[in-house]
């Protein structure tokens, strides 16, 4: 297959109307689950601004349910940073029925595509973009991959089976009722068609760079462990990707969807949770809300292993 890197010269990351950002090599910083259909987060987001010209932002997903939100706040921080890189989260994939968007399934992620294509926002559907800021050169990985249903609890061993105990359990993930996978059968059928396509993308970097993987779900199983309800791991992610860390060199890896923002050092690799989460969530907490969590160049926390705090 034909693959293509985009290259960005520090100083020159174009903005969404193609001007030039000058001064200094920037940061890489990270957010997600802003969540916009709550007035207290989107009045943060009015908020988030870049500390430097050159800094770029990654939205690890969960912008919000309703197209008008997400178009108006992808917007906004486009006219911002230097460069956004957007990757769905499920609730960008909900066709709730007070949306004038009645889209579906894949229309429905496409028609977000050419929407962050008219505001010169990346996607998992662009070529891979390579940071050449502070800690660079690194090729950043925007990904959309789903989940499977494989992140079940021990002595589980299908979904019929696992879905069953998370009902009795009072679990049942929203997704169930609004993300729909048309055209594909299941949400398991669009998950290993997504990474099938990925993986073979990812294979195709060249073994020189290093990536940052940017997923809505978490790509390993361990970000999980501490839910309150466990059962609810089933629509967090693919067992599928356990390796790819490892497997394509990742300098760090970007998610969200927990609502647990916390830094993870699984065999070397930082895996950062950048969740902004809802108003009940981030009130409970010491940290400034909605600051991006600095990803490159590497913070001194995530050097040491230690846990991460925003930027």
């Amino acid at each position: 297959m034909t693959y293509e890197i985009r290259t960005h010269t520090p100083g020159a990351a174009g903005a969404a109307d193609g001007s030039s950002h000058g001064g200094g090599r920037g940061r890489l910083v990270a957010v997600s689950d802003l969540h916009v259909r709550y007035k207290e987060n989107r009045d943060i987001v009015e908020g988030i601004r870049p500390e430097s010209d050159d800094d770029w932002l990654l939205v690890a997903g969960d912008v919000g349910e309703f197209v008008s939100d997400i178009r108006w706040a992808l917007s906004l921080l486009s006219s911002r940073f230097a460069k956004v890189v957007w990757v769905p989260g499920n609730h960008e994939l909900w066709t709730p029925a007070q949306d004038p968007v009645q889209l579906r399934g894949v229309a429905r992620y496409e028609h977000l595509v050419d929407i962050c294509r008219e505001l010169g926002v990346l996607t998992p559907e662009d070529p891979y973009p390579v940071w050449e800021g502070d800690g660079g050169p690194v090729v950043i990985a925007p990904l959309f991959l789903l989940y499977d249903y494989t992140f079940r609890q021990p002595g589980v061993t299908s979904k019929k089976a696992a879905l069953a105990r998370a009902e009795q359990a009072g679990v049942v993930c929203t997704d169930e009722h609004f993300l729909h996978p048309d055209p594909y059968p299941t949400r398991e059928a669009w998950c290993q068609a997504r990474v099938a396509a990925t993986e073979a993308r990812l294979a195709a970097v060249p073994e020189e760079l290093p990536t940052v993987l940017v997923n809505h779900w978490p790509v390993v199983r361990e970000p999980t462990r501490p839910l309150w309800y466990p059962d609810f791991a089933l629509w967090c992610g693919t067992e599928s990707t356990a390796d790819w860390p490892r497997r394509f060199r990742a300098a760090a890896v970007v998610y969200g969807h927990l609502h647990i923002p916390r830094l993870l050092t699984l065999d070397g690799v930082p895996h950062q949770e950048v969740s902004l989460g809802y108003p009940r969530e981030w009130q409970r907490r010491a940290a400034a809300p909605g600051r991006p969590v600095q990803i490159l160049p590497l913070p001194a926390t995530v050097a040491s292993g230690t846990p991460g705090s925003p930027a």
